[in-house]
C-alpha cells in the first residue's frame, strides 16, 4: 500500500478542536466518532460529542439515553454528548419566531405563521441552526477542548455543510421579508452565526473533516466524491479512516482469503485518491462495538478473546424463508411498487438492483429508480439490461422544472413586481424538497401497469420524504397553486395499499442496523404502511470458515437473527455474504439464487 497507513491513535494525537466524521451510511462513523471522543476524554480533555444525524444511534453505541442538552457520559468524566433532534429543534425554532408575536397578532395570524413554519425545510434549517450555534458561536462551546461531530450519511452532510452559502445568499437576494420559513427577520438574526460556522469549517487549524470508509468500492467512491466537493467549499483539512480492514489469520481459508482480497483490490483501485490524504487504518473487530469498553479496544488494539467453536444455530437459519418465495410473492400481482428501506450501508441499492434484474430476466417490464442523494444504482448494474429502465430523481433538474412550471402557471397573470416576488420565493431551499417529492409521487404512479423498484434514501431522509405530504400541500397552497397533481393526491393511498406497494426492510445481522430498521418499521406503521418483509443481508452464519475472527462474528449474529425472526418480522429472508462482489447482471442474479445454507 502506498503511502503506508497509520493507526487510529495517530488521528487522536493530531486531533484539532473540531472533528467531523462523515461518510456513506454504515461505514462506522458513529463508532469511530465515539472512540475518538472517549480517547481524547481519557487523556484529560473536555470533549463534547454531537450527533447531527436524523437517524442517530449515538445512544445505543454509548449505552446511555441522550437528549438535546449536553449530558455527561457515565464512566468518562470528561465526555459530554447530545443529539440534535430535528423535530424538537423545529418546534423550538417555530416558537422563537412566533413567540414574540403572541399577544400582538390575532390568533388566526399566529396559526398561519405556525402552519407556514411546519414544512420539512423548517426542520432542516432548525437542525442546522443548532449545528451552526455549536460551530460558529464560540461562547457555546468555550468549556470544551474538542467538539466531535457524528454527522449524517454523506448526502445529508453535504447539504448541511453547503447550507451556510445557500441561506446567506437567500438573505442577500430576498427583499420581500418573507420566505417558506416565514419572516426572514428571525433568520437574518442568525446570519453572523452561519457565517461563523462556514468560516470554522474552512479553518484547517481548528477543523478536521474525517472521511470514514470501508475497504469497499461504493464507500471509497463516496469518500472520494465528498473529498472533492468539500474541498471546493474550502474545507481542505481532510483525512480518511479505513474501517474494518481484514487480514486472514489462516491462509487457505477460501472465505477469509476472499474477504481480504476484496479489501486489497478496493484500496488499490483508489490509491490515487488515498495517496493525497492522511489515511488511518482500523482493523475489523470480532465484536459489536457497543459500550465504552468495546469502543476503547479500537484505540488500545486489544481484541476480546475469540472462542474456538461456535453454535451454528441451524434451527435459526432454517426458520428464514427462501428467497425464491419472496420473488414469487413480489411477482404475483403482476405490477406494483417494491421499495427497499433501512439504515445506510446495509445493501438497499444492491438488493433493489438485484430484484429489478430478476424481474426483467423473467420478462416483466421493470423500472429501477432512486431517491437517494448518493445514488449508486448505475454502478451496481454495471451495464444496460434488456427490459429494465433506470432513472434517478435528480434534485437540480426537478427543481428547475418545478420552478419553470410555477412561473408559467402562477406567474403568467402577475405584473413585473409580482413575478419578481414569486421568483425570490422560489429561490428558497424548500422548493427543492417540494420538487423532489413531486418526482417521487410520479415515479410511484408509474407502477399501475409495470413494476417500479425504488432504492430509497437512508432512513432519515426517506421518512422526511414520506412524511412530507401535508407539507407539500401547504407549500402549494402558499404558492397559490390549486392544481395539486393527481399522483400526489394518490401517493399515500398507494403506499398504504399492500397490493400496490411492498416495502422490504433491509438490515445486517448487527445491533444498530436491526434496531434502526425496527424503529423505521414503527414509523411506517404509524403512517399506516405495513412492511412486507425483512431481508437480513451479508450473513456469515451459514458459511464454512476456520478463521477465528470470522467465526466470532458469525456467532455474534445469532441474537440479532433470532430478534428479527421471533419479534420483528412477519416474513424474514436471509442472504449470506458472497466472496464475489454482487455487481453486474450475473453477480446480482447470483445474489438472489445463492444457496442459503452450507455445511458448517
Amino acid at each position: 500500500m502506498n503511502p503506508p497507513f497509520t493507526g487510529i491513535v495517530e488521528l487522536v494525537n493530531r486531533a484539532t478542536r473540531f472533528l467531523f466524521f462523515t461518510g456513506k451510511g454504515g461505514v462506522g462513523k458513529t463508532s469511530l466518532a465515539c472512540t475518538t471522543a472517549i480517547a481524547l476524554a481519557d487523556r484529560g480533555k473536555r470533549v463534547l460529542l454531537v450527533s447531527t444525524d436524523p437517524a442517530s444511534n449515538l445512544d445505543e453505541v454509548l449505552g446511555v439515553e441522550l437528549s438535546s442538552q449536553a449530558g455527561n457520559i457515565p464512566g468518562v468524566p470528561n465526555l459530554f454528548a447530545l443529539n440534535i433532534d430535528p423535530e424538537r429543534a423545529a418546534h423550538a425554532y417555530r416558537e422563537k419566531i412566533v413567540g414574540p408575536m403572541r399577544g400582538l397578532l390575532p390568533e388566526a395570524a399566529l396559526r398561519s405563521m405556525e402552519e407556514q413554519l411546519s414544512g420539512a425545510c423548517t426542520m432542516e434549517i432548525a437542525a442546522f441552526d443548532e449545528f451552526a450555534r455549536l460551530l460558529g458561536d464560540a461562547a457555546t462551546t468555550m468549556d470544551y477542548d474538542h467538539v466531535v461531530f457524528d454527522t449524517a450519511p454523506t448526502g445529508h452532510t453535504l447539504r448541511l455543510l453547503t447550507l451556510p452559502k445557500a441561506w446567506t445568499g437567500y438573505f442577500k437576494n430576498n427583499t420581500s421579508g418573507t420566505s417558506c420559513l416565514g419572516p426572514l427577520a428571525g433568520l437574518d438574526q442568525q446570519r453572523s452565526v452561519y457565517e461563523g460556522a462556514l468560516y470554522a469549517l474552512a479553518d484547517s487549524i481548528r477543523t478536521t473533516l474525517v472521511l470514514v470508509s470501508r475497504p469497499q468500492t461504493p464507500p471509497l467512491r463516496e469518500a472520494e466524491r465528498t473529498w472533492k466537493e468539500l474541498a471546493s467549499l474550502g474545507v481542505t483539512n481532510q483525512c480518511v479512516v479505513l474501517n474494518g480492514i481484514f487480514t486472514a489469520a489462516d491462509p487457505g481459508d477460501p472465505l477469509a482469503d476472499a474477504l481480504e482480497l476484496r479489501g486489497i483490490k478496493a484500496i488499490r483501485a483508489f490509491k490515487g485518491f488515498l495517496g493525497q490524504l492522511p489515511v488511518y487504518e482500523v482493523p475489523l473487530r470480532p465484536n459489536n462495538l457497543l459500550g465504552l469498553e468495546s469502543l476503547r479496544t479500537i484505540v488500545s488494539g486489544i481484541s476480546p478473546e475469540s472462542p474456538t467453536s461456535i453454535d451454528s444455530s441451524e434451527s435459526t437459519r432454517n426458520d428464514f424463508l427462501p428467497m425464491e418465495s419472496l420473488i414469487e410473492n413480489l411477482i404475483a400481482p403482476g405490477c406494483g411498487v417494491i421499495m427497499t428501506m433501512g439504515k445506510g450501508g446495509v445493501g438497499k441499492t444492491t438488493l433493489a438492483a438485484a430484484l429489478a434484474v430478476e424481474l426483467a430476466r423473467r420478462g416483466y417490464p421493470a423500472h429501477l429508480s432512486t431517491t437517494d442523494p448518493a445514488a449508486h444504482v448505475v454502478e451496481a448494474l454495471g451495464s444496460s439490461i434488456e427490459g429494465l429502465t433506470v432513472s434517478r430523481i435528480d434534485p437540480k433538474k426537478e427543481t428547475e422544472a418545478y420552478v419553470a412550471q410555477v412561473m408559467e402557471s402562477q406567474g403568467a397573470g402577475l405584473d413585473s413586481e409580482g413575478r419578481a416576488l414569486l421568483e425570490e420565493d422560489l429561490r428558497s431551499p424548500c422548493t427543492e424538497e417540494i420538487a423532489v417529492f413531486g418526482a417521487f409521487a410520479r415515479t410511484v404512479a408509474q407502477a399501475q401497469g409495470s413494476f417500479v423498484i425504488l432504492d430509497t434514501a437512508p432512513t432519515g431522509h426517506t421518512l422526511l420524504l414520506l412524511d412530507a405530504t401535508e407539507a407539500y400541500h401547504r407549500e402549494l397552497g402558499r404558492q397559490a397553486r390549486e392544481d395539486i397533481p393527481e399522483e400526489v393526491r394518490q401517493l399515500l393511498p398507494r403506499l398504504r395499499d399492500p397490493n400496490y406497494t411492498r416495502v422490504l426492510l433491509v438490515t445486517l445481522p448487527e445491533a444498530t442496523p436491526v434496531h434502526e430498521a425496527a424503529a423505521l418499521q414503527q414509523d411506517l406503521r404509524r403512517a399506516a404502511i405495513e412492511p412486507f418483509g425483512w431481508i437480513v443481508n451479508q450473513s456469515l452464519c451459514s458459511l464454512h470458515t476456520t478463521d477465528p475472527l470470522l467465526r466470532q462474528r458469525a456467532r455474534n449474529e445469532q441474537p440479532y437473527l433470532r430478534e428479527v425472526m421471533e419479534s420483528l418480522a412477519t416474513r424474514a429472508y436471509l442472504l449470506q455474504w458472497q466472496a464475489t462482489e454482487p455487481v453486474g447482471a450475473s453477480g446480482l442474479t447470483a445474489l438472489l439464487h445463492h444457496p442459503q445454507t452450507t455445511t458448517q
